[in-house]
């Protein structure tokens, strides 16, 4: 979830008029806002510095933005499908830990933007602004809830040991991000971040084997 980057901020429109649409109003205002964050701080940007820096009306901001904190963590939806997503499309006899461990790790290789990167700035608001560190609380809890439901759904069982289940399985993606955060705040390179997530997530995930090695397998 780490801030949208690009060689230039795309053009908006002026205060409430038209732009390029609504992909490009919404990008410019996540862009702009989380440029304003880093400089001044979460709390003394206002959604009206926002839209006039992304060059759109407050009202577009606060449609596409109801939480001022997700024009920060604007990936927190994509975020909150990760593990639901894997688990719906691993692959014949395999179990839902397995399909997890071979989608975060594919995910580490291709760089996904969800996985902590080298953005120092990014990271340190998140980790200083108190809205933006319970925020990612909510989401990752969003992340777990949806994990319990296709659990259930998968297994034919909505009791304890699929809520256990998701719960350990949401607690490695937790902890991979945090592991990352702490990573890109010592200074590491993207190389060694990515290099040291993908040796954590694979022992992560191992020691979890015992008790959930053939759980949820197709």
């Amino acid at each position: 979830m780490d801030d949208v980057t690009a060689d230039q901020q795309q053009p908006g429109a002026e205060d409430g008029a038209e732009d390029s649409g609504g992909d490009g109003r919404s990008w410019s205002a996540a862009f702009a806002a989380t440029q304003l964050f880093k400089e001044r701080g979460f709390d003394k940007v206002t959604i009206a510095d926002i839209a006039s820096a992304a060059g759109v009306a407050k009202m577009t901001v606060t449609n596409y933005f109801p939480l001022k904190e997700d024009l920060v963590l604007d990936m927190g939806e994509e975020h909150v499908t990760t593990l639901t997503r894997a688990v719906g499309q691993r692959e014949p006899g395999e179990s839902a830990l397995a399909a997890l461990r071979r989608d975060y790790l594919e995910r580490v290789r291709r760089r996904d933007p969800l996985i902590p990167d080298d953005d120092i700035a990014w990271q340190r608001l998140v980790r200083d602004t108190p809205a933006l560190r319970a925020r990612l609380r909510q989401i990752h809890e969003q992340a777990e809830h949806a994990l319990v439901a296709v659990l259930a759904d998968e297994t034919g069982d909505a009791g304890i040991t699929t809520t256990l289940a998701a719960a350990q399985l949401a607690a490695v993606d937790r902890l991979l991000f945090y592991e990352g955060q702490r990573l890109v705040l010592e200074g590491r390179t993207s190389d060694e971040i990515f290099a040291i997530l993908a040796d954590t997530a694979d022992r992560a995930f191992g020691l979890l084997e015992p008790a959930l090695g053939g759980y949820a397998r197709r």
